[in-house]
């Protein structure tokens, strides 16, 4: 039975996917968000933290404090390692509420290569078969099967999309592919200057992580899935900008396989989802086209060596690569309309 309206509570609401989530949230008419929780400024307006915020909310409060029981979903826009606890008590004691959890905590489906890559033990190990990963177009049958959803990292997001269908219709080399890709500093979080010691932070443009991206352990295992013989090299960089992420992407064309071809395998595979923009071929883009937005932007484009392509794809980080892709999954989770919050 579809609900006309459910009870949310956002974790982390302060933060700057929380913020976002927090905002477009407060325009979906099918939600009532009943807390708003952080580990500081307990007390406050959300509207302290976001002018944006027009709707009168609950102020911050501790999550130790919400009644469960009136609960229907849960957004957990915290840092990696602290949902999977929550979820963990959560999930048995009260059956009917679902979990939308935005950091990586569910995103990896071996807790061992959890472990590798975040250096943390996994809390919920036994829930982990019990979520699901998901971009929206591609999981939209399976969302509703499942009380855990992952959110996937916003780098993952801007690469899967425009590959996937280009892997399942044989269209590319799949051995030989540079994915660069470029990002504001929200995607670091609040603290992103304490993770990046950079000189002139604002006016300049940093690689980093080229060998052992977090990212790169998800792309793995969604790669897998179609194919073990995948090879890709990723480097992250990160832009003077607030926000966005462009993501070029190089690959082989097979022989006899044209731009076009390619081109309209994507509009043809994305033709019902609304979010995913596929630009005529040779079109320049960038995060300007999406930003506060959560559409995806693709463009194939010819480079000068001939069989040689490059795919960008735009999203916003903060929205299609986080907040806005959490509500998309909530819209099709409980039978709301797919754009509800987000047009």
């Amino acid at each position: 039975m579809t609900k006309n309206s459910i009870n949310i509570v956002v974790a982390g609401a302060t933060g700057f996917v929380g913020l976002d989530l927090v905002y477009l949230l407060s325009k979906h008419s099918n939600v009532k968000i009943t807390s708003l929780c952080a580990q500081k400024n307990i007390g406050k307006k959300i509207q302290s933290f976001d002018v944006r915020i027009k709707k009168k909310l609950p102020k911050i409060s501790k999550i130790e404090k919400v009644n469960w029981s009136t609960v229907d979903l849960l957004f957990l826009s915290l840092p990696n390692g602290e949902a999977q606890g929550l979820i963990r008590k959560l999930y048995h004691k009260y059956p009917n509420l679902k979990f939308i959890d935005l950091s990586a905590d569910f995103r990896l489906e071996n807790g061992t290569i959890y472990k590798k890559h975040y250096l943390k033990n996994h809390k919920a190990k036994k829930l982990i078969n019990r979520s699901l990963y998901s971009i929206t177009e591609l999981n939209k049958k399976k969302i509703r099967n499942f009380r855990i959803i992952s959110n996937p990292g916003c780098y993952p997001t801007s690469i899967q999309i425009p590959l996937i269908p280009l892997f399942e219709k044989k269209l590319i080399d799949i051995k030989d592919i540079t994915i660069d890709s470029k990002s504001g500093y929200s995607g670091a979080g609040k603290n992103y200057k304490s993770k990046f010691k950079i000189k002139n932070f604002y006016s300049s443009t940093y690689a980093y992580a080229v060998k052992n991206h977090r990212h790169t352990a998800e792309i793995d295992q969604q790669f897998r899935k179609l194919s073990n013989n995948i090879l890709f090299s990723f480097n992250p960089h990160l832009l003077p900008t607030f926000r966005g992420i462009l993501s070029s992407i190089y690959v082989y064309k097979k022989k006899n396989v044209t731009i076009k071809k390619i081109n309209n395998s994507l509009k043809k595979y994305y033709q019902k989802d609304v979010f995913i923009k596929i630009c005529k071929p040779n079109t320049q883009i960038g995060t300007g086209d999406v930003i506060d937005t959560n559409d995806c932007k693709i463009s194939v484009c010819q480079t000068r060596i001939k069989n040689k392509i490059v795919i960008f794809s735009a999203i916003d980080n903060l929205v299609k690569g986080a907040a806005g892709q959490a509500i998309q999954n909530m819209n099709i989770m409980y039978k709301f309309k797919e754009t509800a919050g987000l047009k």
